[in-house]
């Protein structure tokens, strides 16, 4: 990543304006590499680029606050982007000598400010290291300039983790995540595949491998349908479920399908798998992928959790309940989440728990509901699961483990620095009667 053309900074930098006024990163960047006829090398400094510089905007703000006479709100939105992306390059990519990624990005910039570009990152280098973050007396704001997270999100996460666990959380978060795929026991066995791709089995489902700096578009075994992505939390969900062959299982909210896959493979592509989702346009993800895995016993319909359908009451031995949440497990994956409003969020309780409410009389006496999302946020996840059982006296929570991992109490949340997956829960209830 030495080598860089003024050309791939020039995208990049496109796209980060694009993004700033609303849009999604993988969306503009899958874009303009199709536009574009880019090398690996390029795709890699592109995409590194953007990702970095969303990841780490508050940071960057913050350096550019520091050694700027000029209140950021006052610097030219193209101005302010340059400043960050090459700032990126000279704080977290040491692979890019100094000189280079100063005169790329000053080249970049309009005849008005390239002498402000050029002087603020060249004082950068100069007093970079001697710029003090704020201190942990200040805990909402030591956290937000350190990790990159928005004050409203730090101030919801402290009122759930204690400081240090909040630290160890976000520090889990900015870290580098590798691939992790899911082998479909229908076409091959994990160890087969480990054999073929390398990589390391994940340490509590019995079904995944991680790869480290993989090129997840150029395995074969993706393209012939002998793995899929997939996060060990949420393959550690399906085990959880718990699904068997011949049963009737009802995945309520389904795109973009993994844990419909997951469950299809664990009954051995033999039973009833019905996968719904209020969005029509994104079923043909999971229609493709189980084409592409050779599953042929799940069948998809646009619906509504939260609306019943009368004929399913009482039919489903297994309900995958996996609702609509904010996210907040996933700021790793999702740069943008990293600035979202817990407020913009506020009503997803209330969604989650008529979802599980109404999807919940599919059951039969005996079978088993597991209810999860990949927040880290309590009011998503334990207090929907509690609201539930208070108002349904016939369910209650079983204990599961998978692997090594064991959920006494029959529900859990994973966190990324201490089970080194999404931050994910899982619940499992059972319908006594």
């Amino acid at each position: 990543m030495v080598a860089a053309t003024k050309n791939v900074r020039a995208i990049a930098l496109d796209v980060l304006t694009k993004c700033e006024a609303g849009g999604y990163s993988n969306i503009a960047l899958d874009t303009v590499i199709k536009r574009n006829d880019l090398t690996s090398q390029d795709r890699a400094l592109l995409t590194a680029l953007v990702y970095g510089v969303i990841e780490r905007r508050i940071t960057l703000d913050y350096y550019i606050s520091s050694l700027s006479s000029i209140s950021n709100s006052k610097i030219e939105r193209d101005t302010r982007n340059l400043l960050r992306m090459g700032l990126y390059q000279l704080a977290y990519m040491e692979k890019i000598p100094p000189h280079a990624a100063i005169n790329e990005t000053v080249s970049l910039a309009n005849k008005r400010s390239k002498g402000f570009v050029n002087a603020i990152l060249r004082n950068f280098i100069r007093e970079g290291d001697k710029i003090a973050f704020p201190d942990k007396s200040d805990g909402v704001k030591y956290l937000s300039v350190t990790y990159s997270v928005g004050e409203p999100l730090i101030k919801e996460l402290l009122g759930a983790y204690s400081f240090e666990e909040c630290e160890k959380m976000l520090s889990a978060f900015g870290e580098k995540t590798p691939i992790t795929l899911r082998v479909n026991n229908l076409k091959a066995t994990r160890d087969e595949l480990l054999s073929e791709l390398g990589g390391v089995p994940t340490k509590y489902s019995p079904d995944g491998i991680i790869l480290e700096n993989a090129a997840v578009s150029e395995l074969e075994a993706l393209r012939d349908g002998r793995v899929t992505v997939q996060d060990e939390a949420s393959q550690i969900c399906v085990r959880a479920l718990g699904a068997r062959p011949g049963e009737t299982v009802i995945d309520a909210c389904a795109c973009p399908g993994s844990k419909s896959f997951g469950a299809a493979m664990s009954m051995d592509n033999c039973g009833r798998l019905l996968a719904f989702d209020i969005h029509e346009n994104k079923l043909s993800l999971v229609q493709k992928g189980a084409e592409r895995l050779e599953i042929s016993i799940i069948s998809t319909e646009a619906h509504d959790a939260r609306e019943p359908i009368e004929e399913l009451f009482g039919k489903a031995d297994r309900i995958i309940c996996d609702v609509p949440c904010s996210g907040f497990g996933v700021i790793g994956k999702k740069p943008e989440i990293r600035y979202k409003d817990p407020s913009k969020s506020a009503r997803l309780p209330q969604i989650q728990y008529d979802i599980l409410q109404n999807v919940s009389k599919y059951l039969k006496v005996g079978g088993t509901l597991v209810y999860s999302t990949c927040t880290v946020l309590p009011d998503e996840n334990e207090s929907v699961v509690n609201k539930f059982l208070e108002n349904n006296s016939g369910f209650s929570l079983v204990p599961f483990s998978v692997g090594e991992l064991e959920a006494s109490r029959g529900m859990i949340t994973l966190l990324p620095h201490i089970h080194h997956t999404d931050g994910f829960f899982i619940a499992k209830i059972e319908r006594k009667q």
